[in-house]
């Protein structure tokens, strides 16, 4: 069986491109398990399920961008410029690769996006509630999202743990704290 993509592997990899989250083709032939002319091959011979919007073609100078926020090695010889997929992108290159790893992808990047929206409209509700006993439950909402996330990556150490996850439109800190 192949090893399970975790949320952290996919947050990594969502970048922001035109206001949008999206990943890069590389990074998505590297979630799936195959090379990225595999990806792209798949959007090529299908071209009805990827209409406008759901696939960016990067200009030049986005991505001297994103390269320059992005420190890797792995991108460093494209002859041509990448694509990147936006959330509808990455569902409907689901309905084309069929392996188990792609299911296991699938579920883990949709989950991703999913528990992102969730905690993006309750960090959007504890900034526009004024009343203290509901932004409390807010912020306890939020650390239940976090955890949900994180699972069992999520080890509270002495007395509290932070934990900062950059959502590349926008930076989300928590901490938790040991119930003694």
């Amino acid at each position: 069986m192949s090893e399970v993509v975790k949320f952290m592997q996919v947050e990594e990899r969502i970048v922001a491109v035109r206001n949008q989250q999206v990943i890069l083709d590389s990074d998505v032939a590297e979630l799936y398990g195959v090379e990225t002319k595999r990806i792209n091959e798949a959007v090529s011979n299908n071209p009805d399920k990827f209409p406008e919007g759901y696939i960016i073609g990067l200009t030049d100078g986005e991505w001297k961008n994103l390269k320059s926020k992005i420190s890797t090695s792995s991108w460093g010889g494209k002859n041509k410029l990448p694509n990147v997929f936006t959330e509808k992108g990455l569902y409907m290159l689901a309905t084309i690769l069929k392996s188990p790893k792609a299911t296991q992808t699938t579920l883990a990047i949709v989950e991703t996006f999913a528990k992102i929206r969730e905690l993006a409209r309750t960090v959007a509700e504890i900034s526009a509630t004024r009343e203290e006993p509901k932004q409390k439950t807010l912020m306890q909402k939020s650390g239940e999202i976090i955890t949900d996330i994180l699972g069992d990556d999520l080890h509270v150490t002495d007395t509290e743990t932070s934990i900062e996850i950059n959502f590349a439109l926008m930076k989300f800190k928590h901490t938790v704290k040991q119930r003694r």
